[in-house]
Order: C-alpha cells, then sequence, then structure tokens
C-alpha cells in the first residue's frame, strides 16, 4: 500500500498557519507528500523547506485571483496538489494548513487504509472533527461547525476537490465513504483577537471579489467570539507537534460563555438539545454518503 500526503498552502508565516506541524502530523503514515506552494509575500517557501523529510515534493503554483468567488481556488490549489501525487499511490491523504492529527490516530488510520484498500466500495474515509476557537484550552460544539469530513481519497482521476476545498467529488456524486473514529484538530480560529479579524479578512478576499484587507480595522475592531454557540473545555492533549505552539500562547481568551449561551436563538437551541439526546442532527450537510 502506497499513500500520498497532498496540501496547499499561500502565506502561511503571515497568516500564523501551523502548516508545518500539519504535514508533520501525518507524515508518518505518508510514502510522499505533495506540497502546492503559491507565490507568497512572506518566507512560506523557507518554511516548507525546513522540513526534514525526503518524502516532500513542492510544487510551485499562482493562484487564479478570478476563481475567488466562492472559494473556488481553494479547490483548484487542492487539485494541483492531488494531480502531482505518483501514479502507483493507492490512497491520498489530505490535510489543510490549519489542520492537525493527533498522533493516537496514526495507527488505526493506517490500519482502516489496509482494511479497505481492496474493497472498491469504500472510495474514502471520513473524519470526526474537533473546531478550537481562541484558545487551545476550548472547543466548540455548534451547527454552525461541520462535525465530518473526508480527508482520504482513492487515487484516481475521477476524485476532485469540491465547492471551497472542504469536501471531494467523485465527477458529479458524492463519494462512498466509511467513517472511521479519528479526528481531525481544527486550529484554524486559534489566534488572538487581532489574528482572528486579520484571518477573517484575508478569508473573506477568497470569497469575495470586492474584499480588501483594511489595516485599520485589525487594528481598532474587537473580535466577537459569539458564533461559537457552545464552547466545551478540552481536557485531553494536543497532538506532539503543536506542543510548542500550545506553549507560545501568549493571550488570554476574553469571552463570557454565559452570554454566548443567551445569544442562541430558541430554535438552535432545540436543535441543540435533540443532537445531544439523539446525535441527529437535523439538516446537516453532508457531502459524502456513508455506506458503512
Amino acid at each position: 500500500m502506497k499513500v500520498a500526503g497532498f496540501t496547499f498552502i499561500r502565506n502561511a508565516v503571515v497568516n500564523d498557519y501551523p502548516i508545518v506541524e500539519a504535514i508533520t502530523s501525518i507524515l508518518p503514515v505518508c510514502d510522499e507528500f505533495i506540497v502546492a506552494l503559491g507565490k507568497s509575500e512572506d518566507t512560506t517557501d523557507e518554511l516548507i523547506k525546513s522540513i526534514p523529510s525526503p518524502k516532500i515534493k513542492i510544487i510551485y503554483t499562482d493562484w487564479d485571483i478570478s476563481l475567488k468567488e466562492g472559494g473556488r481556488v481553494f479547490a483548484a490549489e487542492t487539485d494541483k496538489a492531488m494531480a502531482a501525487i505518483s501514479p502507483d499511490a493507492d490512497w491520498a491523504f489530505y490535510i489543510q494548513g490549519d489542520e492537525c492529527v493527533h498522533e493516537k490516530y496514526l495507527p488505526l488510520i493506517k490500519k482502516e487504509m489496509e482494511d479497505n484498500l481492496d474493497d472498491p466500495k469504500i472510495e474514502g474515509l471520513l473524519f470526526k472533527y474537533m473546531h478550537f476557537y481562541g484558545s487551545y484550552d476550548y472547543y466548540s460544539h455548534s451547527r454552525r461547525w461541520y462535525r465530518r469530513e473526508i480527508r482520504i481519497v482513492r487515487n484516481n482521476p475521477h476524485i476532485h476537490s469540491y465547492r471551497d476545498a472542504q469536501g471531494f467529488r467523485w465527477d458529479d456524486r458524492k463519494l462512498n465513504v466509511k467513517l472511521i473514529d479519528a479526528y481531525i484538530y481544527h486550529y484554524g480560529w486559534v489566534k488572538p483577537p487581532k489574528g482572528l479579524t486579520r484571518k477573517g479578512q484575508n478569508f473573506n478576499q477568497f470569497y469575495n471579489p470586492d474584499a480588501v484587507i483594511d489595516e485599520q480595522v485589525i487594528e481598532t475592531y474587537q473580535f466577537d467570539y459569539g458564533n461559537a454557540d457552545r464552547l466545551l473545555a478540552f481536557k485531553d492533549s494536543h497532538p506532539a507537534v503543536m506542543q510548542n505552539r500550545v506553549k507560545a500562547m501568549n493571550w488570554q481568551l476574553d469571552i463570557d460563555l454565559k452570554k454566548t449561551r443567551k445569544r442562541m436563538t430558541f430554535r438552535r437551541k432545540m436543535l441543540e438539545k435533540i443532537e445531544d439526546i439523539t446525535g441527529w442532527r437535523i439538516g446537516e450537510y453532508k457531502n459524502y454518503k456513508i455506506v458503512r
């Protein structure tokens, strides 16, 4: 069995993406790793080259700014990375620049790839998600956040990144996947308030063609953590590759959890209660079909 990891990245340093941690978190189960590196205005190139592994292959890309609307440029860059995977790779393991896998899940992930290698009904593996928010000490459990997504797919030319690169499709249909008992840790919203404001403006540029970054807003705007709905204390350990970042955190999460809960509408609270009791998330968007 041959496994290829792949990702895309641009301006990782200025936007403080844990791209090195993301790559190295899954590198042990990969035989090669493709990085689609977009033209950056910082030292992202040197950062990627600093990873001491012969498995890593960098391909340099130009982002098509005309694909800004709806975040389509992210899918285009993902597909560029996937196209550079060796033809003899069986599985393609995707990780985004703000995601990590805890090392405790790697043996299970490898076994799932081995066990499903010869089953053509399984076109991908579906992961559970933990979205950290504002701090490494809290994660958000809310209908506002996707709770599952595909991160391992067959190395097949019919499979491509979908919409804004959150998931994948086989041509125009949903993939048939197996849900596995492993989590992706998402750290994209673990930043100090100014960092989150910058991230929001930067991200908006790739969904809204008319958006621009306003440095004055970044300096003066007070980020509102109220869209988290429900923050839960994280009692477990973070991946080993993230420990230095966790120790270096130099801000306090300034949020009133009770006030945040009061902002929720009655409808959202009822839907949340139903999910807590039954595990059923009513109206959940699923860009996949779980076959077993």
